[in-house]
């Protein structure tokens, strides 16, 4: 059987310590980025990987992350947990996923389940239900790392990382207005959640800069697909119906496209339809969907970079909070653009 590949074997060969290795493979910022490099490139070619066992008995760590989402079948989600499982995998942790279902009591009671067990660190979205954040608290308390990604947390100081919803808010409507559409409607999220309030104030502030009046009328709490097929049609059976609607997330789009082709309506040349995610229905719907890439994979590696940088860190090592913010790409497709 071949002999495991350590740590001492890849210092020896680069002529360094066995200490700038782990450091490095740790991604530690006092490490070069061209020593995290070589490092990183000979551990890969030599097929080295962490022995977790004897870690974590040394370092009293499971090498477990906790991923809290509030559903896993959204495609946004699917692809923060593959960007935050490649991140993990390579620096030799394991990811666990807890779906909150959007329960505040479910949230709850998996923060409980972790305060139990023994994980690293946590990464966060949370519940559109959810109202109080002791739960949180008690996870930071209990000394476990912690990091909120797309829906975050304000009355708690973490990392965070989020994508510019309101320039990306903004950047879809004003696509709209410039393809000769003014009565917009925008299907909005709970605005106790700061992605629902940023895409609705991004929204409400390219209809000023367009000099177009807002209308409250036009503007509805519709997160799902359901929901939106009944939205739909009680705004198209308005005397001064929208021929435009920017939805919260591609689904809620998608229902309000079914909807306004149900009732005899064209795609985009009566009624345009927009959304906000880029996930697969948007290539799948008949127009295709125009909407706002969020970059999911890349908000996974991110969080999960923050997340590590914390769990790495020295026994009272002060580490200031961070947000990070992932622009967005407005993706123009068939469901927008009069012919």
């Amino acid at each position: 059987m071949a002999t495991q590949i350590t740590i001492k074997d890849i210092a020896k060969i680069l002529g360094i310590s066995v200490s700038t290795v782990s450091r490095a493979l740790k991604n530690h910022p006092d490490i070069s980025a061209e020593t995290k490099k070589e490092v990183q490139e000979l551990a890969k070619k030599l097929n080295y990987t962490p022995n977790a066992i004897a870690l974590s008995l040394r370092n009293k760590k499971t090498f477990l992350i906790a991923v809290i989402i509030p559903e896993i079948i959204h495609h946004f989600f699917s692809c923060v947990i593959s960007g935050v499982e490649e991140v993990a995998n390579r620096n030799g942790y394991n990811v666990v996923i807890f779906q909150s279902n959007e329960q505040y009591e479910r949230e709850v009671s998996i923060c409980q389940s972790i305060l139990n067990s023994r994980v690293d660190g946590v990464l966060v979205s949370m519940a559109k239900t959810t109202r109080k954040v002791e739960h949180f608290k008690e996870l930071q308390q209990a000394g476990i790392p912690l990091v909120f990604f797309d829906r975050i947390c304000g009355d708690l100081d973490t990392d965070r990382v989020v994508v510019d919803d309101f320039n990306g808010a903004f950047a879809a409507v004003q696509h709209l207005i410039a393809m000769g559409y003014k009565r917009i409607a925008h299907y909005s999220a709970p605005q106790t959640m700061q992605i629902a309030q940023k895409r609705q104030l991004g929204y409400i502030e390219a209809l000023k800069s367009a000099r177009i009046a807002v209308d409250e009328e036009l503007i509805v709490q519709c997160d799902n697909q359901d929901d939106a097929k009944v939205v739909t049609e009680r705004l198209m059976a308005l005397d001064n119906r929208p021929d435009a609607i920017f939805a919260v997330n591609d689904l809620t789009a998608a229902g309000a496209m079914y909807a306004v082709k149900h009732l005899g309506f064209r795609v985009p040349e009566d009624v345009a339809v927009c959304g906000f995610t880029d996930g697969v229905v948007a290539t799948l719907t008949d127009p295709t969907l125009t909407t706002v890439e969020q970059h999911g994979n890349e908000m996974g590696e991110i969080a999960t970079n923050l997340l590590l940088r914390r769990i790495h860190a020295e026994e009272g090592e002060y580490i200031p909070t961070v947000t990070k913010v992932i622009k967005t790409n407005l993706i123009v497709r068939e469901s927008t653009c009069r012919k």
